[in-house]
């Protein structure tokens, strides 16, 4: 190693055994420092101590006293002591707990808070102070802080503070702002423009609408402080009249009085409605609410509704309904000119009149008198009236009347129109006559045929009784042709008795007592099958329980018993079904009879309803039966038709009404 490295690293070894000197240096002053400092640490706790002690008895009146929470923490914010009330706020059980207050603050809210405790130390004060916390029983609240330090001889020692619970003022608060911007919100949307003065006639508030309306080419905010003289002098080119637009602001600006429905007509054509409020307090102007709104569709429907009013009053006075409305005390008050026209006086005889007096015959007038309460009640009908006209003619007439209303609602008298129906009435009773004349011509015709089936059937039986003693008396002594013809002589008398009793029965159908019963359809085609013949080859079958129906259970139990007959009459097949059924058409039962016979050519379905009218030209057909069976139906308000093919057989359908 040369001399030259020895030289260099002895310095280095130099440099380091002063820099250890140095350290050992800086070490030993540093312990010295915090010995002084742990001592003067806790003679300062002991300071604290005593301090707080000389402190209690000045402090004890100021504790009784504040009615505020009233809390002092040492400077890491343990609590130290505080009063009732911060132990109620802060949910605590004594004024002594060993807590540090830090630990109520909402998460959020701690590095605001311990900003604000340096703030505390360091200027010594923080006032205004506003957190959330929870509280030791888990209330979240907002507290109002003001708070100071507590000095010893210029050494800070505690802190100590007020504490407001303001969680409801908060409510408020938030309540109150939410409730102004609702209220900005409106007035900004609303569809009149607004202006808000303050007492010296400076705009405070106004809305989009307000300049839409007046074609301003600013924001509601640029308005805000200006002078509304000024505003009104400038829009004044904007009205067809300029002067009459400023001096009515002025005056009435300087009247102070409400003023509403003003309305302003703009040089564009639009009309403008102009309201003016004066907001006084204590008989003191503390400003001036105006609003504008465009009124121009409105003035434009008026006109419009204006021309259909008396568009239809001339459709009114000229149709042919009479109209005339009354007061509460049936004075006429209008007429229009059919009603003139139906009673024969002019509108000035009728004015002022009293309906009931003038216009109905004598028999009549309590009836009118009657119907003029009804509408006083609100009532509205309709109902006939026979009335003199001037010329003396008993005219009839139908009247519908109903109450007529003023804008409140209230009855203020009726309207009446009313229909001259006495062709109409006199046709009615034509009808009437007619119809009482053919109810008697029917009674008679019913009486006429029992006496023409009597007549009948008189002579029938004595030719009856003739033949049969004519083959008593030659008895073995006439040849079988002889005997043959009398046989076709006895049918053919016992066909013509039996198409006299089926005439006689269908002329009888209405005309006898039709008085109607509650019937079971089921229990009485049950009995009917136990008293009709039915071949062994044939089965009927019910389908479903058929129904119960107010009907005459004598005509019913007909109307089954030819159907069920027909059909087993019928039958060609060497097994017979015949099937009932029945179902609900709400107002109506469908009754459908079926059976696997004949059949019917369609040719012939409209014709077999037909009196005299029968398919197969048998011995006991009189072609009456579903004749009486058509009758019988329609007596019951319902329906009969068929659907049959021939060889595969007939399906009767029929209705009847339930009630």
């Amino acid at each position: 190693m040369s001399q030259e490295q020895i030289d260099i690293l002895q310095r280095a070894l130099n440099r380091e055994k002063a820099a250890r000197k140095a350290a050992e240096k800086i070490l030993e002053d540093k312990s010295r420092e915090l010995y002084i400092s742990n001592t003067k640490l806790e003679q300062l706790n002991k300071d604290l101590e005593s301090l707080l002690t000389r402190k209690d008895s000045q402090l004890q009146g100021v504790f009784e006293n504040i009615v505020d929470a009233y809390v002092i923490i040492d400077l890491e914010g343990n609590i130290m002591k505080m009063n009732d009330a911060a132990v109620a706020l802060l949910g605590f059980k004594s004024a002594y707990e060993d807590f540090n207050l830090i630990k109520l603050v909402q998460p959020q809210e701690n590095e605001r808070v311990l900003k604000s405790f340096k703030e505390l130390l360091d200027k010594g004060s923080i006032t205004n102070f506003h957190v959330n916390i929870i509280t030791n029983k888990q209330e979240a609240k907002i507290v109002h802080i003001n708070a100071s330090i507590i000095y010893d001889q210029g050494i800070p020692v505690a802190a100590q503070g007020i504490v407001r619970d303001i969680t409801k003022q908060k409510e408020d608060e938030e309540h109150l702002i939410e409730s102004e911007n609702r209220l900005a919100t409106l007035i900004l949307n609303l569809d009149s423009g607004v202006v808000l003065e303050d007492e010296n006639r400076k705009i405070v508030l106004t809305n989009k609408k307000f300049t839409e309306l007046f074609n301003l080419d600013m924001t509601p905010d640029d308005l805000k402080g200006m002078d509304c003289r000024v505003a009104s002098e400038q829009n004044s080119i904007l009205f067809k009249n300029q002067e009459a637009f400023i001096k009515r602001m002025s005056d009435i600006n300087e009247k102070k009085e409400t003023v509403l429905g003003d309305e302003l007509e703009m040089v564009n054509g639009n009309i403008l409605e102009r309201n003016y409020i004066p907001i006084v307090q204590g008989g003191i102007a503390k400003g001036y609410l105006w609003t504008f709104k465009d009124v121009t569709l409105n003035r434009t429907y008026r006109k419009s509704l204006e021309a259909e009013r008396l568009k239809y009053y001339n459709i009114i006075s000229n149709m042919n309904l009479g109209l005339v409305e009354v007061d509460l005390d049936d004075k006429i008050l209008m007429v229009n000119q059919s009603f003139i026209t139906m009673t024969g006086y002019s509108e000035k005889e009728l004015i002022g009149i009293k309906g009931k007096d003038l216009l109905p015959v004598i028999e009549d007038k309590g009836l009118l008198k009657e119907k003029v309460e009804d509408r006083k009640k609100g009532k509205t009908e309709s109902y006939e009236l026979r009335i003199k006209n001037k010329h003396g003619d008993i005219r009839y007439w139908l009247v519908s009347g109903a109450p007529n209303y003023d804008l409140n609602g209230n009855i203020i008298g009726s309207i009446g129109i009313n229909f001259d129906i006495t062709e109409f009435k006199n046709l009615q009773l034509q009808k009437e006559n007619l119809l009482k004349k053919l109810e008697k011509s029917n009674d008679e015709l019913h009486e006429y045929a029992h006496v023409v089936s009597h007549d009948l059937k008189s002579p029938l039986r004595s030719i009856n009784a003739l033949v049969s003693w004519l083959k008593t008396d030659n008895e073995n002594k006439l040849d079988d042709a002889s005997l043959q013809n009398f046989a076709l002589i006895e049918a053919t008398l016992e066909k013509m008795e039996q198409l006299i009793t089926d005439v006689l029965e269908y002329s009888s159908i209405g005309a006898e007592n039709t008085e109607k019963e509650t019937v079971n359809i089921h229990a009485m085609v049950n009995d009917l099958l136990k008293i009709v013949y039915v071949p062994e080859h044939v089965n009927v079958t019910i389908l479903n329980t058929l129904p119960t129906i107010n009907g005459n259970k004598i005509k019913l139990q007909q109307l089954f018993q030819n159907l069920i007959s027909n059909a087993i009459k019928f039958i060609d097949k060497e097994k017979g079904i015949i099937t009932i059924k029945a179902e609900d058409l709400n107002t109506h039962y469908k009754f459908s009879i079926s059976d696997n016979g004949i059949g019917i050519d369609k040719k012939f379905h409209d014709k077999i309803f037909k009196i005299f009218h029968a398919l197969n030209k048998s011995k006991d057909s009189t072609g009456i039966g579903l004749s009486i069976v058509k009758k019988i139906i329609e007596l019951h308000q319902g329906e009969i038709w068929l659907d049959s093919e021939p060889t595969i057989g007939t399906t009767f359908h029929f209705t009847l009404k339930k009630q």
